[in-house]
């Protein structure tokens, strides 16, 4: 549990953006189509950088519905109360960039679960949880129910924007966010800890070299990471994580 006001992250990569990779799910879902979760996330806007195979990436926003072709070399980008779901074409990797100092790892993530399930907080919870500490299979298969009930509570959000009507979409964004309303303190924590931590600093700098005075460059240094966990399963697909605070595991308390 993060308690505001604890939360260090001392050595945050550049922006304090999260980091990690991504296979897309290869499991086929109701409607045919293979890949991930469909979920939203409230406060972070979150970047695919795809740097191998094919697919795409589905999403719902005030705007409609869009499929948007992911291949090598390309990149997607979508802004808070955007619905994403991660489409497998074939051996589509991806490299993850999420805003706020991996504020997903500490909720900022609503699936696209069926109504009368988001409307009762512990199930929604219970619907969203992996086990712990269990056999491989045993977690795949709660991964692909949590994904399969994400889907079906999505194809009837999408059918609605696809038909002109964005009530269902908007009243998830009015549910996804009561859900999480409980955590914003947290949040708030993790933000001034990582993103605005980082972007003040900019700031002393900034006034630091106009008044001539460099002397924060004696701090240099230089850090380095591999995947502290490869393989995990993640919303959208096995995920390789990085024990490093704000990163993909989302805090450190000092």
């Amino acid at each position: 549990m993060v308690t505001p006001g604890t939360v260090s992250l001392p050595h945050p990569l550049p922006g304090a953006v999260g980091l990690s990779h991504l296979s897309a799910y290869e499991w086929e879902a109701a409607d045919g189509v293979c890949g991930g979760s469909p979920h939203l996330h409230l406060v972070c806007t979150e970047a695919y950088v795809v740097t191998g195979g094919t697919g795409a990436v589905q999403t719902l926003s005030p705007d409609g519905y869009r499929d948007i072709p992911l291949r090598a070399g390309s990149v997607a980008w979508f802004t808070p109360g955007t619905v994403h779901r991660m489409v497998q074409g074939g051996g589509l990797r991806i490299t993850v960039l999420m805003q706020n100092s991996g504020l997903p790892e500490a909720g900022d993530a609503v699936f696209t679960f069926p109504p009368e399930v988001l409307a009762d907080p512990d199930r929604y919870a219970a619907a969203a949880a992996l086990p712990t500490g269990a056999p491989d299979a045993e977690v795949a298969d709660a991964a692909r129910r949590r994904r399969d009930l994400a889907v079906q509570g999505y194809l009837p959000l999408r059918a609605a924007l696809q038909a002109g009507d964005n009530g269902p979409y908007r009243e998830f964004q009015r549910t996804a966010a009561r859900l999480v309303a409980d955590r914003v303190p947290t949040w708030r924590a993790l933000w001034r800890a990582g993103a605005l931590a980082a972007a003040e600093r900019t700031g002393e700098q900034l006034a630091a070299l106009e008044a001539g005075d460099p002397g924060y460059l004696a701090d240099a240094t230089a850090h380095d990471a591999a995947p502290s966990r490869e393989g995990g399963y993640g919303m959208c697909g096995r995920r390789d994580e990085y024990a490093v605070p704000g990163t993909t595991l989302h805090t450190t308390e000092a």
